[in-house]
């Protein structure tokens, strides 16, 4: 199970191709003026700046759940929990994992997509109640938000892998000892995305000082 911003995803494509247009239009316009040129490396230096920015905003934000386990990747960090670590996985306004982290510590992550503002989901919970109070076929789906029915969906692959007896119920001493044997979740910061942002950052601010000095 995978789910990105599909949304997201067509803007950040649109920013690489137009500035990758834009690039090669700068590239094969330096001359040998130097005020050009410097002009043309800062602005340059400026879309790649947008280009880490697209990478990290919309395309690297995504969730994922596996038989082993879920998976948060946020613009700048990414925190990946086995699913004996799983506490819980609830889906409101957005997806929250609690999970064991290191050290003992309960760690709570939330992720970037899927996210709905409180007012657009108090409205669908409100539009729910009252088609569920008319009988209306399907009401509960109507107050589901996106990041609830994610959250389902992890939740039932989590579920698929806890351990059953033959009768078909949960296992408990089959889980508490894959508990205390499971590693617990990690939450970690992303080099390619700190780098997309830091690398033009830097590049900007020497060309600025170049500029000031020449």
């Amino acid at each position: 199970m995978t789910i990105r911003s599909t949304g997201g995803r067509i803007a950040a494509y649109v920013w690489l191709v137009f500035a990758g247009l834009n690039i090669l239009d700068l590239v094969f316009g330096i001359t040998g003026d130097a005020t050009y040129s410097l002009t043309a490396f800062t602005i340059g230096v400026l879309l790649l700046l947008g280009c880490g920015i697209a990478y990290t905003v919309g395309l690297r934000p995504a969730l994922l759940g596996d038989d082993e386990a879920v998976t948060v990747r946020n613009p700048l960090r990414e925190a990946r929990a086995p699913w004996p670590a799983v506490r819980e996985i609830v889906g409101t306004n957005a997806v929250t994992v609690r999970f064991d982290g290191p050290d003992g510590r309960e760690v709570v992550t939330r992720a970037w997509v899927l996210q709905t503002s409180p007012r657009a989901q108090a409205k669908a919970e409100a539009r729910a109640r009252k088609d569920a109070a008319s009988r209306v076929p399907g009401a509960a789906l109507k107050g589901r938000t996106p990041a609830a029915y994610a959250a389902q969906q992890l939740n039932e692959i989590r579920e698929r892998q806890r351990a059953k007896t033959r009768s078909g119920a949960p296992d408990r001493a089959a889980e508490a000892k894959a508990e205390e044997a499971a590693a617990t979740g990690t939450v970690r910061w992303s080099v390619p995305a700190l780098a997309s942002l830091l690398v033009p950052v830097v590049a900007l601010v020497v060309l600025l000082v170049v500029g000031a000095v020449t």
